[in-house]
């Protein structure tokens, strides 16, 4: 008779686990079911009509901010100032172009055209020069 008592042993050590695990889902315990969103908790928020610009209208702001802080300010008051991006085809126009100081810092405000794929629009902007001295776009808004 011992010989029949070890396979027993084995057998009732495999079922185990699974009667734990079978017995576990008939007490009633958490459902997912029943859940609700918690609504106290925000990670972060977006604003849902907030569209973060294009690749192709970053490059072209990078492109008139060179132009702008490269310009002779004198110059640019007499005639337009062109400006093309081989990168993504937009060209346009710099005007009103004038220059000041703001909390000493060198600052250049401006109007711009853009013609682009997407179509052709009128914006305002104003370029800084930083304390590291690059030129830093601080606004650029169509009008």
């Amino acid at each position: 008779m011992p010989s029949m008592v070890l396979p027993f042993r084995r057998f009732a050590r495999a079922l185990l686990p699974a009667a734990v695990i079978a017995l576990a889902g008939c007490s009633g315990g958490f459902d997912l079911r029943k859940a609700e969103v918690d609504q106290s908790i925000l990670t972060g928020s977006i604003d849902k009509g907030a569209k973060a610009p294009s690749s192709t209208r970053v490059s072209d702001e990078l492109t008139i901010r060179n132009a702008v802080s490269a310009a002779d300010v004198e110059a640019a008051a007499a005639q337009p100032l062109a400006w093309a991006n081989t990168d993504t085809g937009s060209r346009g126009a710099i005007t009103s172009l004038a220059e000041r100081q703001d909390g000493g810092l060198l600052c250049r405000s401006f109007t711009a055209s853009r013609e682009s794929f997407d179509g052709v629009g009128l914006f305002t902007g104003d370029a800084c020069r930083t304390r590291g001295g690059a030129w830093q776009l601080r606004s650029f808004k169509p009008l």
